[in-house]
This record gives structure tokens, sequence and C-alpha cells, in this order.
């Protein structure tokens, strides 16, 4: 391979017009919205009145070990493995296709740390730089819409106050897709009795925003609006909550996302359909692309491919207990990715140390690989395959270790190389795939919940603490106690919950490496998301507005006279 870097590759691949790759899923021209030559939007009411190629598609999930500063390359294992089965679909003559339904990158990560969200190598999904920058402009309707809320509650209070709004009890803040610490609390209303009512406030990054955890769970265009009507935005002075449905807002806030709800299609450097859509956070949201976007792909194909956010504890917990729990969604499969280096990370070895073979340390990272396979199984009741994403520096007895031990818990592993070779890198990871779902054909599905809706919250933040993380139990503040009897109160108990805390390990404490024991999980505030219809339980000290590092992914990126965008991966 001549290219090294991702938007080298990415640069270098020939796209097809968008119109052939929606021919691919039988989608005519009127069911599309063309943005440009690449990318389109789907209209999902059409897609939906279309009759279903088969009588069920198959559904997903790719998860992954808890990330390391060693990268998983879980997005781009995805995006590998579509097109993986595509290939095999294709030499099997069986007619049938793969779609891969993935998140949009933030503006935030894209120039702060974390880099571009496209995949990478040869498994990405094009155009690589318009999704990483802007894309079809979903997200900036979606802070938009907060802002607007954010707007009519302010001037509310201005003029006049007639709901009796609390300016010290006001939990709506503004949103902007950018890392920006300096925004994380300020001053607003500032000047003259005319420049608004001078109260503290702040701005969470876009992907936290409840609109966007609104956008991804909405059903429809009338639920999504129903569902911003719902949005607990403050209290009055004599402690009644205050929706935005009371501040008339949620219907332009709608109006505001009527195009951001269609879908966006685009296609992998392989020319498989790829349907990207939303973006919340995994830490404190669910971290999932939108419903509809799933929805539409299951609606198109005989296999729906989709991942969620940071490893199993957060991404596919909340997967299953809040995306598949409240749309109704049942899995039929989950990938786990995870990487040498990244276990010998967990396994107690220093980053700069990886590429050397260390036994020792493999078995010792072994169990956090194995606790993820453990709570799929056992927790979700979820068929489980390993990818274990290959790098030259793996030894042919550590990954022997590993398979051994997942052979252990009765579950396969595959090598991929889709960074390097694309689908033809996956293709063993797709037929053990194909072959696990043959196995479970026809059969009921086992598919569960960590938890029961109706439980108490105090009940359903244990059962995610003790089966999913492995905690002792857990330790509520007294402050979060009393917004639990709170809610309770207000009838808003009965929704699933929303666990925000570290993703580097299974525990609230990212120094907590492996599967640890032994400890407990401290849950530190509560809040609720009443329009997505979940409560956020945080647990240690999780920021909603991340602030860019001493050296910026931002200053890499660049363009050229021709319009040429260099330096994002």
């Amino acid at each position: 391979m001549t290219h090294s870097s991702d938007i080298a590759i990415a640069q270098s691949a020939t796209l097809q017009p968008i119109s052939a790759i929606a021919d691919k899923i039988e989608l005519s021209a009127d069911k599309i919205e063309p943005y440009g030559h690449y990318k389109a939007k789907i209209n999902p009411i059409d897609v939906f009145a279309m009759p279903a190629k088969s009588s069920k598609s198959k559904l997903v999930l790719v998860t992954a070990i808890n990330p390391t500063p060693a990268g998983e390359g879980k997005t781009t294992v995805t995006i590998g493995l579509a097109d993986a089965l595509n290939r095999v679909h294709q030499q099997q003559g069986d007619g049938k296709r793969t779609i891969v339904a993935l998140r949009e990158p933030s503006l935030g990560p894209v120039f702060g740390i974390k880099g571009g969200a496209a995949g990478g190598g040869y498994a990405q999904v094009l155009p690589m730089e318009d999704i990483n920058l802007h894309f079809t402009g979903d997200f900036h309707a979606i802070g938009a819409a907060n802002n607007l809320l954010a707007a009519m509650l302010d001037n509310h209070i201005f003029q006049g106050n007639e709901l009796g709004i609390d300016p010290k009890q006001i939990l709506w803040r503004r949103a902007v897709d950018m890392n920006d610490r300096q925004l994380r609390q300020i001053v607003s209303g500032l000047g003259k009795r005319t420049d608004g009512v001078t109260r503290e406030g702040g701005f969470d990054i876009t992907v936290a925003s409840e609109v966007m955890a609104i956008f991804c769970l909405a059903k429809d265009l009338i639920d999504l609006k129903q569902r911003l009507g719902n949005i607990l935005v403050a209290y009055s002075y004599d402690k009644k909550p205050i929706y935005a449905r009371d501040l008339k807002a949620h219907g332009a806030m709608a109006a505001l996302l009527k195009e951001a709800i269609k879908p966006n299609l685009v296609q992998t450097i392989e020319g498989t359909p790829a349907i990207v859509h939303g973006g919340p956070f995994a830490n404190i949201a669910h971290g999932c692309n939108s419903v509809i976007a799933t929805r539409t792909a299951m609606h198109l194909a005989d296999y729906t491919l989709t991942e969620a956010g940071f490893g199993a504890d957060l991404g596919a917990e909340k997967f299953c207990d809040i995306k598949c729990n409240l749309a109704g969604l049942t899995p039929d499969a989950a990938v786990v990715v995870a990487t040498i280096k990244a276990l010998k990370y967990n396994g107690g070895v220093a980053k700069d140390e990886l590429k050397q073979e260390n036994l020792t340390a493999l078995e010792q990272g072994l169990p956090n690989l194995l606790k993820h396979i453990d709570n799929l199984k056992q927790v979700f009741g979820l068929p489980v395959v390993v990818a274990i994403n290959h790098f030259v520096t793996d030894t042919d007895a550590e990954i022997e270790l590993v398979r051994q031990a997942c052979a252990d818990k009765g579950v396969e592993v595959a090598l991929t190389q889709v960074w390097e070779k694309g689908g033809a890198g996956g293709e063993d990871l797709a037929n053990k795939l194909l072959d696990l779902l043959a196995q479970h054909d026809g059969q009921p599905s086992n598919f569960k919940l960590a938890y029961h809706n109706e439980d108490s919250i105090e009940d359903k933040i244990r059962a995610v603490a003790q089966r999913i993380y492995g905690a002792d139990d857990i330790d509520i503040s007294q402050a979060a106690k009393t917004k639990i009897r709170r809610l309770t109160e207000q009838g808003l108990d009965k929704m699933p919950i929303c666990i925000a805390k570290t993703q580097y390990s299974l525990s609230d404490d990212a120094k907590l490496l492996g599967r640890p024991t032994g400890f407990n999980i401290h849950v530190r505030d509560i809040s609720v998301s009443a329009g997505a219809g979940f409560i956020v339980v945080i647990c240690g000290n999780i920021m909603r507005m991340p602030g860019l590092p001493k050296v910026p992914a931002a200053e890499h990126i660049d363009i050229d006279i021709e319009g040429n965008i260099t330096g994002l991966s």
C-alpha cells in the first residue's frame, strides 16, 4: 500500500455517485435528497412505505473493551466488517446485502485529541473530510434548537416571568459543537437592564445536549416534537417543574430539525452503503446513532451493522438498556473488538512498551475482555464473536492465548486486518459472524435487559453497577438522594438510567484497569432527560464540555488553494 495516512487513503479513493449507492439498496431518485454528488438525505417516511426486501434484518452491534491510549479501532472494524460481509454475499451469490449505521463525528473531538471518526485506513466512510467537518449540518441544527430553547427561557424571565421561573433553578444550558472550556461556567445578561437578566449559566458541547439524545431516540417528527416538549428546563419558585412545552418552544425547535432528522446516506471506500446520523456522547448520553437511521438500515438490508461508543460497559449497555429498550429493537449478535496491545495495557504495560511480547501482562489484561463477553452473553443474552484488530507486533503466542481464553467462554476469535486490507481483511470475521447468526436462526431470542424500567432508581443503578461493572455496591451522595426523591415524587422514576462515568475502567475510577474487584460505584449527582426518556446518573468527574489539549489536532489541519484538506485523521 502506497498511502499511509487516513486522509491520503480517503482522497485517493474513487467515489461512486450517491445515486449509484442508493440503487444498491433499491432507493430510487425520488427517495433521496442529494447534498452534492456523494451525500444524500433519505426520506424515512418513503422508505418505511416500501416493501421490505427480507422478512427480518439481522441487527449486529459492534462494541469493544474499555478504550486505552493504544486504540482499539472499533469504528474501523465495523466499517471493514460491513465491506467484508458484502464481499461474502457477492462470493456466495446469495443476493443479500449489508448496511452499516454509524454516528456522526463531533467537531469538538475532531479539532481536539481524538481526531476524526470516519474509520481508518482502507475501512472508512466517504467523503471523509465532509463527514468530519460539518457534514450535512445536522449538528448545527441541533445546536440551534438547543439554543432557541435557552433564548426563549431567558426571554420569558425578562418579559415578566409569568411562569415564576426561579433563575437559581434553571437546568437548561446552551450548546456549541466545539471543545471550549472557557464556556463551562459563565455569567450572562451583563450590561443594561435591556440586555437581559443577569444569571450564572454555561455551555455543553452539542453532542451532550438533551436535544441530541432526543434526536437519536425519536421514531419520527411528531415523536421528536413531543419529546422536545417534555424537556425539563427549570423549576418555579414554588418548586413546580417547567417544561419546554410550557414555554411553547417545542414546535419551533422541531421545525429547525425538519431536515436534520432525515438520515444521511454515504458510502465506504468499497462502496458499501453507510447511514451516518446523530452522535450523542456515550459517557453522558446513550452513545448510539439515531433510531430512525437504524430502522431505515434494517428496512433496506439483510444485515445491519451498528456500533456504540466506548467499551461495552457504556456503549453496549446503553444500546441495550436505553436504545433497544425504548425503540423495541432486538439485536441478534454482538462483536467485541479488542487489540493485543490494549489488553497488555490493561495488564499494566506502559504505552511505549506495548509492541514487545508480554504473555504475563496479556494474561492479566484478558479479564477485561472476558468480563465484556460475560456481560453480553449472560446479562443481555447475545451471541458473541471477538474481533482482534491485528497489528504486526502481535505474536503467535499472544494471539493463541486470547483464542484459548475466549474458547473457554465458548466464543470464537477472528483476526481482522481491515485498516490495511479493507473488506478482504475482515472476511474471516464476516464468515464467523454469519455462522454464529445461522446457529441461532429460527430460535427464540434470548435478549434481555439488565433491569426493569419499573424498578426504583436506586435498584436500577445497583443492577448496572453489580451486573455490568462488577461492583460490590453503590454509594449515593445526599444531593443525589434528594434529586432521586424529587423525581420519584414527580413520577419520573420509571425510565431507563444512563450512567455517566469514565470510559477507561469498568469502575468509576479511570486508574482501575483490567477487571477490578472490591469497589463501589459513587453516585455524585442525578439529572433527568425527560424528553429523551432517561435518567442521567453522574459518577465521578464527568464533563459536559471538554477542553482542547495543549496541542490541539486543529493545529495540524489545513487547506490549500484548490480546497484540498490535510491533517485530518
